[in-house]
């Protein structure tokens, strides 16, 4: 053992200096999404993916950070957040950041990607641009298609300024009397139940190589525009603009006065399909001064909301394009590897009359064998999660299933197969987060469709959202109940099990089992539970338990043992958090972090973080688990579970965080945690002013993607070693 350190003279952590803005470091976050759009290494079709992925970040965005800073400052609140910021402050800062970004982006599409698609035969034309022949169908389209589901709104004393909903793009039309010389404004909004970008037909398309193109087309808003005269007969078109607005899209929702959770919700949901106060007006250079005035006058709005775009708006629509049958312009397809110990699971007997039984274990027998951790989307979830769901429902022996359900998707088999249990007789409970931002509606449906059939459906806590990922099972075994759970990083919903990197462990072990029954009473009724065997669960000890690990850490590295910590998560922004990581770093803990997006945490100041170092990984999936690493003297202990280091998710979400006691599983999440701090591809190093400067590999070095090196693995192809996670040994670049 080493000579113990001396402890270094107190600091106050509460200096603003020693954190970054989440709001900017949000933005650094979405300009390595953007940085994927525009490097030479990402296939065609997915640069533009990522083009629509920043669009739609972007959007989302203002309708919730911006619109909430902008709240306070008409509130007149003068907190400052934990960076010494202002929300007047941040709000100037956020847009001297973000600008540049923004027209970064649209000079990237218009002059280098809209050019790099004709190579490829996909056209993507202005309506000037259009021979007479095609210019003949489009018009003839508007008239069919088009003209019908159109509605003018002329702009008058007779006729006050039109309601802009969330998101619509618009053209703003100055139109001439011709008899009286009168002027008018009017708008016209783009219809959204129509395709943003019309293709022509095969015949009409550009010739590319000998032989039609494979796209060939113009934005929607184009044949509008270059179709005024059927909107307004008889009047002169001077000319038109496009423009787009952002609205406040939160919900604005007082829990502890609803008597009715679901009610009040879709109530709110009304609301925000209209939408909230304008945020952002986004418009083209070009547009005439006396046009934007009047913009935003009506939707009183000031220039700091103006976001000049050259070119096409709206370019979260450019996903369109991923539908193109050019698949040499993609990521090759993925498809998620059946883990060896599944694959020998027999099918549930849905009508055993019809069927023979089938060869081969149930799932159950492979989860008493000895816990199980699945890595999505390497490997697959419909062969797991969705087949443990399914099998629980239609096994005989099956008393009760009780689940939390966050997200989901709209054609969910998770919970038809709920249904079915309830069908067969089953307790089935479900809580449902109607509060899931963007989710509510799909979660309102799903809410109703399980009650309707008998299911025991929760809407959460007052206060609370239900963030945790769960499933347990109870079922009857010879002489006794055992009951087996599932808890994961990610949500159940099986189509951003495709998207989204997670892990889901499952395990019948008695603590965990009687853990989640605890943790689903106090989400069902009054148990207000203090105390858990082996899960970390927020509000209640998790906090707690963090700083106590980050704690013994500490003194391990005090009393002269080796210190090593290493976490993945979204974000990491919780100030009590972060001020123990740095004092963790100043007795010599090493402290390796992977965070996909917020990052509070500033690296590399001297005497304070200099043994922290921070990456984010952006790629064709979306890092989305979360693990923590923790040495302990070599006596190594690691977790997984739903919650990132934000107070949100410590204090105001319930999450739950599993340790994982499987010596083999722990040695494989340690090397999943190796290969992407290995990652020279798509890792990008957080600097101490809040920059970030993607690796690139040395000369003579291979490049090495953490996520390709995944793929390969779990198909079997390479082998790696799991000395990485070692004190000190730290992989870098």
């Amino acid at each position: 053992m080493a000579k113990p350190k001396k402890i270094p003279p107190q600091i106050d952590f509460k200096d603003p200096q020693y954190y970054l803005n989440r709001e900017l470091s949000w933005l650094e976050f979405n300009s390595r999404v953007l940085h994927e759009a525009m490097d030479s290494r990402t296939p065609l079709l997915e640069r533009l993916k990522f083009m629509g992925i920043f669009s739609s970040n972007l959007d989302e965005f203002f309708m919730v950070r911006v619109a909430a800073l902008q709240q306070q400052v008409e509130a007149k609140v003068i907190q400052l957040a934990f960076d010494g910021r202002t929300p007047t402050q941040q709000l100037d800062d956020i847009s001297f950041s973000l600008r540049p970004s923004v027209v970064q982006q649209h000079q990237h599409f218009q002059k280098v990607l809209r050019s790099q698609l004709t190579n490829h035969g996909v056209y993507i034309l202005d309506y000037i641009e259009l021979s007479q022949k095609q210019r003949n169908y489009l018009d003839n389209y508007f008239e069919d298609q088009i003209f019908p589901v159109i509605t003018p709104l002329a702009v008058d004393p007779s006729h006050p300024f039109p309601y802009i909903s969330n998101l619509s793009l618009n053209l703003a039309v100055l139109i001439k009397n011709p008899e009286t010389e009168e002027e008018f404004f009017a708008r016209v909004k783009v219809p959204k139940v129509l395709p943003r970008f019309l293709p022509l037909p095969p015949e009409l398309s550009i010739q590319h190589n000998g032989k039609p193109a494979t796209w060939t087309g113009i934005p929607l808003e184009q044949a509008i525009a270059h179709n005024l005269e059927s909107l307004f007969p008889g009047m002169n078109i001077q000319e038109y603009h496009t423009f787009r607005i952002t609205r406040d899209a939160d919900l604005g929702l007082e829990e502890d006065e609803a008597d009715d959770l679901l009610l009040a919700i879709e109530q709110e949901l009304r609301k925000r399909r209209v939408g909230g106060t304008p945020v952002r007006l986004e418009i083209n250079p070009q547009t005439p001064e006396a046009v934007r005035s009047r913009l935003l006058q009506d939707l009183e709005l000031d220039d700091t909301d103006v976001y000049e775009v050259e070119g096409l708006l709206g370019l979260r629509d450019l996903m369109y394009f991923m539908s193109l049958p050019l698949p040499g312009l993609k990521d090759k397809p993925w498809q998620s590897v059946v883990p060896a110990r599944l694959q020998r699971i027999r099918e549930p007997i849905v009508n055993p009359d019809l069927m023979e039984i089938e060869e081969g274990k149930d799932f159950f027998a492979v989860i008493r064998d000895r816990d199980l951790l699945l890595h999505h989307p390497y490997q697959s979830f419909t062969a797991s999660v969705v087949k443990f769901i399914t099998h629980a429902a239609h096994d005989a022996d099956v008393l009760a299933i009780k689940m939390t359900l966050y997200r989901t998707s709209g054609d969910s088999p998770i919970v038809n197969a709920l249904i079915a249990a309830a069908e067969n007789g089953k307790q089935v409970s479900v809580l449902v987060e109607l509060k899931a931002r963007f989710d509510e509606e799909n979660n309102i449906y799903w809410a109703r469709r399980l009650e309707s059939v008998g299911v025991h459906v929760v809407y959460g806590l007052v206060g609370l959202k239900t963030h945790c990922k769960t499933i347990l099972v109870v079922r009857r075994e010879k002489d006794r109940i055992r009951r087996y759970v599932h808890i994961g990083t990610g949500n159940y919903n099986p189509k951003t099990a495709r998207l989204y990197t997670d892990f889901g462990l499952f395990s019948c072990r008695d603590e965990l089992g009687a853990d989640l029954t605890d943790l689903y009473n106090y989400l069902t009724g009054y148990s207000r539970q203090k105390s858990y065997r082996q899960l970390l669960v927020a509000p209640v000890n998790m906090r707690d338990r963090f700083l106590g690990l980050i704690k013994r850490e500490i003194e391990n590295a005090q009393n002269g043992f080796s210190g090593r910590i290493v976490a993945k998560m979204n974000s990491l922004v919780d100030p009590q958090i972060i001020a123990s990581l740095y004092e963790a770093s100043r007795v010599g803990v090493q402290i390796d972090l992977i965070i996909r997006g917020v990052c509070c945490l500033r690296p590399g100041i001297k005497e304070v973080s200099e043994n922290i170092r921070v990456i984010s990984i952006i790629g064709r999936f979306l890092e989305h688990s979360r693990i923590f690493y923790f040495y302990n003297k070599g006596q190594e202990e690691i977790f997984i579970g739903s919650a990132d280091w934000m107070p949100r998710n410590l204090d105001r979400r319930v999450e739950a965080i599993v340790p994982i006691l499987d010596g083999d599983i722990a040695k494989d999440l340690q090397e999943v945690l190796g290969i992407m701090l290995a990652d020279n591809r798509q890792a990008w190093e957080l600097q101490t002013d809040g920059s970030y400067v993607q690796r690139r590999p040395g000369e003579n070095c291979p490049e090495s993607s953490s996520q390709q090196a995944l793929m390969a693995m779990v198909l079997g192809s390479v082998g790696i070693n799991s000395n990485s996670m070692e004190p000190r040994k730290v992989v870098r670049t």
